[in-house]
């Protein structure tokens, strides 16, 4: 006669992580009972979320079959626990009696092979536990409306040119200098590549926001205008050569 495993202390009809398996000799009576198909009810020693139901399932379905029993049966199990919590009773039932597995008291927590090995399924492969927390999935469409972006306040901003002349600007605190910069160029015709914009003596980036420049609405911002092109490097002339001598004549 062979061990088999127990469940742990204090684990109450397969609740903890007892595996099972070992040659216990035949049923008690060889009595065998049909699959039942209400699911076990209980209640976890801490509030599960489903991410931890299915790893504490694949952590059982990936070491049972390295204990005791016969890898085939418990694959039968598993497909006769997915199948029962799906309530398809018929499929599981089938699996069941497929794979001669014998139900003394009709469920799967305590069932043989026809060999005689016994095996247990803990309850939270059977069912999910009463105090699960269920996941919201990111595909699911919330109930809750999407947050209004804020309003755009506008105000207008001065700017200063080179040339001396003020220009205004409508803007809000979230613009960026490079978007600031087309509006200059759509109204005064003003390249945004010729435009350098500066502010308490520092130069502003296309990305820089109007609200990092802590930039108050009364206040003015310079903008460099640069229009002439980089004047060419002169080719270097070659001095003529200067004519050679003649030779006197010979007498």
């Amino acid at each position: 006669m062979g061990g088999c495993m127990g469940r742990e202390r204090g684990d109450s009809l397969g609740q903890g992580s007892s595996r099972a398996g070992g040659r216990n000799g035949r049923k008690r009576g060889g009595r065998n009972e049909p699959l039942r198909k209400e699911r076990p009810k209980w209640k976890s020693d801490y509030p599960m979320t489903e991410g931890q139901l299915r790893s504490k399932r694949d952590e059982f379905w990936d070491t049972a079959p390295a204990f005791e029993g016969r890898k085939e049966i418990w694959d039968a199990l598993k497909a006769a626990a997915v199948a029962l919590e799906a309530s398809d009773h018929e499929l599981a039932q089938a699996i069941v009696d497929g794979a001669s597995i014998t139900l003394p008291h009709g469920t799967l927590n305590e069932c043989y092979d026809e060999l005689g090995n016994r095996y247990q399924l803990p309850v939270y492969c059977l069912a999910p536990p009463l105090n699960l927390i269920s996941e919201r999935s990111e595909e699911e469409p919330s109930d809750t409306p999407p947050p209004l972006a804020p309003p755009r306040k506008e105000f207008s901003l001065k700017v200063r040119l080179s040339t001396g002349r003020d220009v205004r600007l409508s803007a809000s605190m979230s613009d960026p200098i490079g978007h600031l910069k087309k509006q200059l160029q759509a109204q005064e015709d003003i390249e945004a590549a010729h435009q350098r914009w500066f502010f308490s003596g520092k130069l502003l980036t296309d990305k820089t926001r109007l609200q990092d420049t802590k930039i108050q609405k009364d206040y003015v911002i310079q903008v460099i205008v640069n229009n002439q092109l980089p004047a060419s490097t002169p080719t270097p002339t070659t001095p003529p050569t200067p004519p050679t001598p003649s030779s006197p004549p010979s007498n």
